[in-house]
């Protein structure tokens, strides 16, 4: 007899997360924070965790994404909030939200508040 809790550490990485996620989706949440969610992960299963996490906030449900990769931001969110040692740094949207932008505030650059 397999026990279930152990069949998921025979899945790749990415797999894992998306096990996980789908965990987490069966309780309805409204919200869902999701800390660096494809660390670790393969570009294929990247993309996977992307369309799921898009697909989500289209249907309604709020995300909110913890992620020291620039492009994972870029990707997935659609307004930015940049710290530096701490301390909230900026807000960057539409098209004040590119990467070098992002690396200026996450490095100590001038903060500053994006309208746009």
């Amino acid at each position: 007899m397999t026990d279930s809790s152990n069949s998921i550490l025979n899945l790749s990485g990415g797999n894992q997360q998306k096990v996980v996620l789908a965990k987490w989706l069966s309780t309805d949440p409204r919200i869902l924070i999701l800390d660096n969610p494809t660390q670790g992960v393969d570009v294929g299963a990247k993309e996977d965790i992307y369309d799921i996490i898009l697909r989500l906030a289209d249907e309604g449900i709020g995300v909110i994404i913890l992620s020291s990769e620039a492009n994972e931001i870029l990707r997935l969110c659609n307004r930015t909030y940049v710290m530096y040692h701490g301390q909230l740094q900026g807000e960057l949207k539409g098209e004040a939200m590119n990467e070098q932008a992002i690396m200026e505030l996450a490095t100590g650059g001038d903060a500053f508040i994006s309208t746009s």
